[in-house]
C-alpha cells in the first residue's frame, strides 16, 4: 500500500468532497462546510450531546485548517441553527441528571414555493439525504439546504426516497402575539412564586444596558450594582449551561427559574431569547434588524444582530434564504422584496423587533 502526503489545503479540499459538497465552490471553514461537518458527525454519533458533536468536528477540522479555525462558540452557534431548522432534534434525557441529547431529524421536506423545497433531517452513517442521483442538485446556503424539482413530480420523487412532507403551517407554528409587558409579566410572576435561589456559582447574565447590536458582548458576570430581573445562564455538572431567569439584588441572586417554564420539549434558549427581546423592547431599546438593497434585484438582504427562537428562524427560512452573514451581524437572509412587509410585521408582533436602518 502506497501512502501519499497531503498538504492541509489538499486535505481540506478532499474533506469537502467527502461531505458531498462542490470543492470548487465551498470552503471547509465556510458556514456551509462546517454545517455539513456537523451533520456528518451527528449521523455517526447521535444520540449524543451537543458537546460531543462539536468536539468531533473540532478534532477533524482543526488539523486541516491552515488558518481561521472555528472556535467552540462558532460551532455551537451553527449547531443551534441546525437544531432550529429541524436537521437535528433536541430532547431532554431524564436520568440522574437532566441531560440534553441530540437525535437525527427524520428525512423530510417543506414546500417553500411550488418547485422549490427546503430539505430537513439527517440519515445515519453519512448517507446522502436525497440519494446519489439528486445529491448534486442540492443548494447549500448557510445552514440550509434547498432543491428545485418539477412541482408535478416532486412529491412522488421525495416519497420514493423516503422523505415525508411537513406542512408549512405545522413546521413554522409559533406562539401567540402578546405585548412585551404581558410576556415579561408571566415570567416575573414565576419568580415571585419561587423560593430563594441560594448561591449560584458561575452565573452569567445579559447586560440590559449593552448594545443590542453585539450579542456576544452583552454577556458578563453579575456586578454589585446589578438589581433587577435578568436572562442568564448557569453551569450544571453535566451538559451545557442551563438557561434561566434570575432576580438579582446588589449583584446577588435571590430567586431563579430555569427555562423553559412551559413545554418541556421547547429549547430553553427559545424562551430566553424571546424574553430578552421583550425586556429590551420594554426598556425602550428594542432589538433591530438592518436591510440592504441590491440594485436591480427583486430581493433585500436582512441582517439580524440577535438570535431568534426556533419558530422565528423557521419562518425566516420559509420566506427567505440564508446567505453569508455581513460584518457585525449574527446571520443574514435574502428576502424577496414582496415578502418584506409581512416579515417586518411578524418580527414586530412576535419579537418586538424593528428596522434599524437601510444600506
Amino acid at each position: 500500500m502506497r501512502i501519499s502526503q497531503l498538504s492541509a489545503a489538499d486535505a481540506a479540499q478532499l474533506t469537502v468532497k467527502t461531505l458531498g459538497l462542490d470543492e470548487e465552490v465551498v470552503d471547509l471553514l465556510s458556514p456551509e462546510g462546517l454545517c455539513a461537518s456537523l451533520r456528518r458527525a451527528a449521523s455517526f454519533l447521535c444520540p449524543a450531546t451537543p458537546r460531543q458533536i462539536v468536539d468531533a468536528v473540532l478534532g477533524a477540522v482543526g488539523p486541516v485548517a491552515s488558518s481561521g479555525a472555528p472556535s467552540r462558540d462558532d460551532l455551537m452557534e451553527l449547531l443551534d441553527l441546525l437544531i432550529s431548522v429541524g436537521d437535528l432534534l433536541e430532547l431532554r434525557q431524564r436520568t440522574t441528571y437532566a441531560t440534553k441529547l441530540l437525535f437525527l431529524g427524520p428525512p423530510s421536506y417543506v414546500v417553500k414555493e411550488p418547485g422549490r423545497y427546503l430539505l430537513l433531517g439527517v440519515r445515519p452513517f453519512g448517507a446522502a439525504l436525497v440519494g446519489e442521483m439528486l445529491a448534486r442538485e442540492v443548494l447549500y446556503e448557510g445552514h440550509t439546504r434547498t432543491i428545485e424539482l418539477e412541482f408535478d413530480s416532486a412529491g412522488l420523487r421525495f416519497a420514493a426516497l423516503g422523505l415525508q412532507e411537513i406542512k408549512r403551517e405545522q413546521w413554522a407554528v409559533h406562539p401567540v402575539a402578546v405585548s412585551a409587558a404581558a410576556f415579561i409579566g408571566e415570567y416575573r410572576q414565576r419568580l415571585d412564586s419561587t423560593g430563594p435561589s441560594g448561591q449560584v456559582d458561575g452565573l452569567t447574565l445579559i447586560d440590559p444596558s449593552s448594545a443590542v447590536r453585539y450579542y456576544r458582548g452583552r454577556w458578563r458576570a453579575p456586578k454589585p450594582s446589578d438589581s433587577g430581573d435578568f436572562v442568564a445562564r448557569r453551569p450544571q455538572a453535566y451538559g451545557a449551561d442551563l438557561w434561566c431567569f434570575v432576580r438579582v439584588a446588589e449583584g446577588v441572586p435571590q430567586r431563579l427559574v430555569d427555562l423553559p417554564v412551559g413545554d418541556a420539549t421547547t429549547p430553553g434558549r427559545d424562551e430566553a431569547w424571546r424574553l430578552q427581546a421583550a425586556l429590551d423592547a420594554h426598556r425602550g431599546e428594542p432589538q433591530v434588524f438592518r436591510t440592504r438593497t441590491a440594485t436591480g434585484r427583486p430581493y433585500i438582504i436582512m441582517d439580524l444582530f440577535s438570535p431568534v427562537p426556533t419558530w422565528a428562524a423557521r419562518y425566516l427560512g420559509l420566506v427567505g434564504l440564508s446567505v453569508p452573514r455581513s460584518k457585525g451581524s449574527l446571520f443574514s437572509y435574502r428576502v424577496p422584496t414582496a415578502a418584506m412587509p409581512d416579515l417586518t410585521a411578524f418580527l414586530a408582533d412576535m419579537l418586538w423587533t424593528h428596522g434599524g436602518g437601510t444600506e
